[in-house]
């Protein structure tokens, strides 16, 4: 009986593996190299802050707020703002260290998406990081 419901219960995880494993979500490091947010692969792209609260997504190479705002570029694994400044980085993008991630939050209720700001003109790409914090930054895409 024991190895029956052994057996049933590795043929569950072998089921769900799939599943499990087509879960994408790409962190995203500030200057620090702190993970403070997300991108949900599975969730139309949507850009996550790690306490869960749903701020951006993606569009092409365009980071767009959920309030419609235009906020910057993703390029080559970097978040770019629209002066051209870094402000954030995927784990490898940059020749810098990063932390340990801590545990996220449960994601929130994803919000619709309002009417998008014309994307402007994109500025030459700068090798400095931006004032604003990556968590600063993204906040200003929320509803």
């Amino acid at each position: 009986m024991k190895t029956i419901k052994l057996l049933s219960t590795i043929l569950v995880i072998f089921t769900l593996m799939p599943a499990i494993g087509n879960a994408r979500e790409i962190s995203l490091y500030d200057d620090a190299g702190e993970a403070v947010a997300y991108i949900d692969t599975d969730d139309e792209m949507n850009i996550y802050l790690w306490k869960g609260r749903s701020v951006a997504y993606l569009d092409d190479e365009s980071v767009y707020g959920f309030n419609g705002k235009h906020l910057g570029w993703f390029k080559k694994g970097i978040i770019w703002d629209r002066k051209g400044y870094v402000v954030g980085f995927i784990e490898g993008a940059v020749s810098k260290l990063t932390k340990l991630e801590r545990l996220k939050g449960l994601q929130k209720l994803t919000p619709l998406k309002s009417l998008q700001q014309l994307e402007p003109l994109e500025p030459l790409q700068k090798t400095k990081w931006g004032k604003l914090s990556l968590e600063i930054f993204l906040s200003f895409g929320a509803k």
